[in-house]
């Protein structure tokens, strides 16, 4: 598998090792993630995903910072504390991915759970003379790093000259971040230097260290934390460790509404809990596989309307494969099976290219609905699909909605009623059965000699 690296701006090949070792830079939790936010963890969801189904053992560590200023100005707006803010929006973070089918983490660290690790870190940074105290708190020394500025291309006497940099007369360099902030507010915590609260910045590398070992394979994030943020943790950590930090650095590009960042400044954020109320998790899914991880995406509701029409064909294609009952041979389904699925590896080994994916797929889902169209889909050709298509399911996290056995009963019970009463030229009652039937969510196709029917996701926007 080849992965776009951002450090070195190529291609790198993800090494075959046994274990694949990957730490995820998670939400500051003081309010509701966003559709951003999503896009970000699905295309580590996939990454995952795909490397698991290929037997891999991944060790997947993403953090929550729940330890910053925006966290402690929004408990003073509220009259609570820092701890009742995270704790509310990381129980929110999960009931949010939990229903994108989004897989869990193997640890969700957190900063406050591991202020001994990151002042140890600090400690060890003071001693190589790599770190300084100062009036306001612990600073990183930029000028002790020759090599600052590698992975976003910055240079340091650019830097100097003042933008972005926040102006403290205590620094002995305007470059120089903060590892530990002195403060006398809630939260903070004893160090040998002054009570006070951890920078943002050794949060992270302090926990994939401890996690995943000094030279882990992938560090990502979203493009706008490239600077400063995993800037600052290379420099620290490498500094630390006198060896290379992450061996690739993944970062997913931005979600824009028409073409601008989503800010809570021009109101127009657009929360996971809003956007999935209105057009579930898959079309989310779907959305966000849309175009290439590293680039922006615009968020429109034509995009997710047209997504919409991609997934009903997706859950009919599922539904004519499990019905599929008809007698006439099809050759060459092996073969265009084996072409599809070599066709959606390539792509997801290619950079994580999820476009080309999904391409494949539904050239698979518009095979299946032809064949069926044509009365061409019988059950031994249903039989060899279904697995590969279940398997891109999985990969891609989607999901069609199941039937339970008794449901299943009564909807054939309903639709052979249907057909008896049509017989009978009894129409009216066999529309009130359809009416009843779409009511569940049940849409009938009928078929030379047989209806089947489908069991389709309810989505709200679709109404």
């Amino acid at each position: 598998m080849k992965i776009q690296d951002t450090l070195s701006n190529s291609e790198q090949t993800l090494e075959n090792s046994k274990k694949i070792r990957i730490y995820l830079c998670g939400v500051t939790v003081y309010d509701e993630s966003h559709i951003g936010h999503a896009r970000t963890v699905i295309i580590f969801d996939i990454l995952r995903k795909y490397l698991e189904s290929k037997k891999k053992e991944v060790e997947f560590i993403q953090n929550f910072t729940d330890v910053d200023d925006k966290i402690i100005n929004r408990a003073k707006a509220e009259n609570t504390t820092a701890e009742q803010i995270s704790v509310r929006y990381i129980q929110r973070y999960f009931t949010d991915f939990d229903g994108l089918n989004v897989k869990r983490a193997d640890k969700y660290p957190k900063a406050t759970e591991h202020i001994e690790d990151i002042k140890n870190f600090i400690i060890e940074l003071i001693k190589n003379d790599i770190a300084y105290v100062s009036k306001n708190g612990v600073y990183f020394s930029v000028s002790k790093f020759p090599q600052y500025g590698k992975l976003s291309k910055k240079k340091i006497d650019e830097l100097q000259s003042g933008a972005r940099i926040e102006i403290d007369e205590s620094k002995k360099d305007p470059l120089d971040f903060a590892l530990w902030k002195f403060s006398d507010e809630e939260p903070l915590w004893d160090s040998p230097w002054g009570k006070g609260r951890p920078g943002w910045h050794i949060e992270c590398s302090a926990m994939s260290i401890k996690y995943l070992g000094e030279n882990f394979d992938i560090h990502g994030g979203g493009r706008d934390l490239i600077f400063p943020h995993h800037e600052n943790e290379i420099a620290q950590s490498e500094s630390y460790t006198k060896k290379q930090f992450a061996k690739i650095w993944m970062h997913i590009g931005m979600v824009t509404i028409n073409g601008e960042k989503m800010s809570k400044s021009l109101g127009n954020i657009k929360s996971i809990k809003h956007v999935s109320d209105n057009w579930g998790p898959n079309i989310i899914r779907l959305f966000c596989l849309s175009g290439h991880y590293s680039k922006p995406i615009d968020y429109s509701e034509e995009i997710l309307k047209e997504n919409l029409t991609k997934w009903r064909q997706a859950e009919t294609c599922y539904y004519e494969l499990i019905h599929a009952n008809s007698e006439t041979h099809t050759s060459e389904i092996d073969r265009l099976i084996d072409n599809i699925s070599k066709e959606f590896d390539n792509a997801l080994e290619s950079d994580i290219n999820t476009h080309l994916a999904l391409s494949a797929f539904f050239k698979l889902v518009k095979e299946v609905n032809y064949l069926a169209a044509e009365e061409k889909l019988n059950s031994m050709n249903a039989k060899i699909i279904i697995p590969e298509f279940e398997r891109m399911l999985g990969i891609l996290g989607l999901i069609i909605p199941k039937i339970t056995p008794d449901e299943k009963n009564e909807i054939d019970n309903m639709i052979i009623t249907r057909e008896q009463l049509r017989k009978e030229k009894k129409f009216q009652e066999a529309d009130n059965i359809r009416n009843k039937l779409n009511e569940m969510n049940i849409e009938l196709i009928d078929h030379k000699g047989k209806t089947i029917w489908i069991k389709k996701e309810k989505i709200k926007a679709d109404t």
